[in-house]
């Protein structure tokens, strides 16, 4: 037996003539796909759960883009097929823990990348000598970072709430080995009091 035959009772619905202008023609669709579609579905799934994950935001270096208590989706795929590119906000592991254990994972976004100089200097973010205008950070930095070179392999990673965040300005260029994914949504924001 199928069970995208449909049964007597579609075939006398389909005979109808205001009923014949639907694509499907079969009323089968609405039967549990059987154990193909289950395996569809479990190949999904694991596909979803290789390729993806579900992050919590914990802190606010990341404000006013991400809130403490977000909830996102990082995508780990792209970056197999491409490099990371500027303004990517990515997730990655802390590079000044060693290997072993378990390590911090931050999220920040990504300013420059190999080969650039990068200086932070009159609250103004300067890559190879040019100021940036930056209309997605909480505040002008109050802080002053020397003039850095981006390394082959390296990306240069701030968070946009540059005075509270622990980023490249203090432990210097980040390993692309690093990155864990790439931010793609917010798909939870807790309620703001």
């Amino acid at each position: 037996m199928s069970f995208l035959r449909p049964s007597a009772l579609s075939q006398l619905l389909i005979t109808y003539t205001s009923l014949q202008w639907m694509p499907c023609q079969s009323w089968g669709f609405f039967r549990w796909p059987g154990f193909d579609g289950f395996l569809r579905l479990l190949v999904m799934f694991l596909l979803w759960t290789m390729l993806s994950e579900i992050r919590f935001i914990p802190s606010s270096s990341m404000y006013p883009t991400l809130r403490v208590g977000d909830r996102i989706i990082v995508e780990k795929g792209s970056y197999y097929i491409r490099s990371p590119a500027i303004n990517d906000i990515v997730t990655f592991w802390d590079p000044t823990q060693p290997g072993d254990g378990e390590r911090n994972v931050f999220i920040k976004r990504i300013v420059a990348k190999a080969g650039d100089w990068v200086e932070i200097n009159h609250g103004s973010l300067y890559v190879n000598g040019i100021a940036k205008d930056e209309d997605f950070i909480a505040g002008p930095p109050t802080y002053v970072s020397a003039l850095t070179y981006v390394p082959k392999g390296h990306v240069y990673v701030l968070g946009d709430n540059r005075n509270k965040s622990y980023d490249s300005h203090f432990w210097g260029p980040l390993p692309i080995k690093n990155i864990i994914g790439r931010y793609v949504m917010c798909f939870h924001r807790p309620p703001t009091n």
